[in-house]
C-alpha cells in the first residue's frame, strides 16, 4: 500500500472514532515498527494486505474505526523471542487511543481486537470475528503467495534449529487446518476457506 494510501487509512481510522486530527507522528512510528529488520512477514507487505481487505469487508463492522486501529496496531510490537507481543501492542493500543481523548469504551474493544489476534480463541463478535479473518487471510491467499508467506515465517525464525522449527510450524497449521471453519465472516469464508485448506495442507505435506 502507497504511503499517501496508507496515511488515508490511518487518519480516516481516527476520524471514526471522533479524534479530528490524528498523531501523525505516532502513524510513521508504527511504520517504522513493521520494518524493523528482525520482521520478514509481520511487514508492511503484511499490514498493506490486512487494511486491503478491510477496506473491502469493512460493512460487515460494527464499529469500523475501532477494527482499522486494531490492524493498525496488531503487530505493532513484534519480537521472535517474546511471548507477550499481542499483549504489548494491545496496551499501546489503548494507551494510544486514550491520549487521543477518544472513549475508553473504544480503546478497551481495541485492546480485546488486538489480544484476539493471538488465535488462541474463538473470536466473539463481529469485530474480532472479521479482525481475525483479516489476518488470517493470509492463508487463503493464492499459492504463490502463500508460499512466499510460508518462506517469510520460516525466515523469521530461521534462528530456530530446523529439527524443532518444522515440527512447531507444522502442528500451528494443522490447528488451523482441523478447525470447524477457519473465517468466521459469511463472505471471507465464501471466498477463502477451500484454497486456505488446500495450501494448509499442502505446506502440512511438504514439513513432514
Amino acid at each position: 500500500m502507497a504511503p499517501e494510501a496508507l496515511r488515508n487509512h490511518w487518519n480516516a481510522a481516527w476520524r471514526a472514532l471522533g479524534v479530528a486530527a490524528a498523531d501523525e507522528a505516532l502513524g510513521i512510528e508504527l511504520q517504522r515498527r513493521y520494518g524493523e529488520p528482525q520482521r520478514h512477514y509481520h511487514t508492511l507487505q503484511h499490514l498493506g494486505e490486512c487494511l486491503a481487505w478491510f477496506e473491502r469487508e469493512k460493512e460487515a463492522a460494527e464499529h469500523p474505526g475501532e477494527v482499522a486501529l486494531a490492524l493498525w496496531f496488531h503487530d505493532a510490537v513484534y519480537d521472535v523471542h517474546a511471548h507477550d507481543n499481542e499483549a504489548r501492542s494491545a496496551d499501546w493500543a489503548r494507551s494510544a487511543i486514550v491520549s487521543a481523548g477518544a472513549p475508553s469504551d473504544a480503546a478497551e474493544r481495541v485492546h480485546a481486537l488486538v489480544m484476539a489476534t493471538r488465535h488462541d480463541a474463538v473470536p466473539e463478535g463481529r469485530d474480532a470475528e472479521l479482525l481475525v479473518d483479516i489476518d488470517l487471510s493470509i492463508l487463503g491467499a493464492d499459492p504463490a503467495r502463500f508460499d512466499e508467506y510460508e518462506r517469510q515465517v520460516h525466515a523469521e525464525y530461521a534462528f530456530v534449529p530446523d529439527e524443532v522449527r518444522r515440527p512447531r510450524r507444522r502442528a500451528i497449521l494443522q490447528r488451523f487446518l482441523a478447525r470447524e471453519a477457519i473465517y468466521a465472516t459469511p463472505r471471507m469464508h465464501a471466498l477463502l476457506e477451500a484454497r486456505a485448506r488446500a495450501n494448509l495442507a499442502r505446506s502440512i505435506a511438504a514439513l513432514a
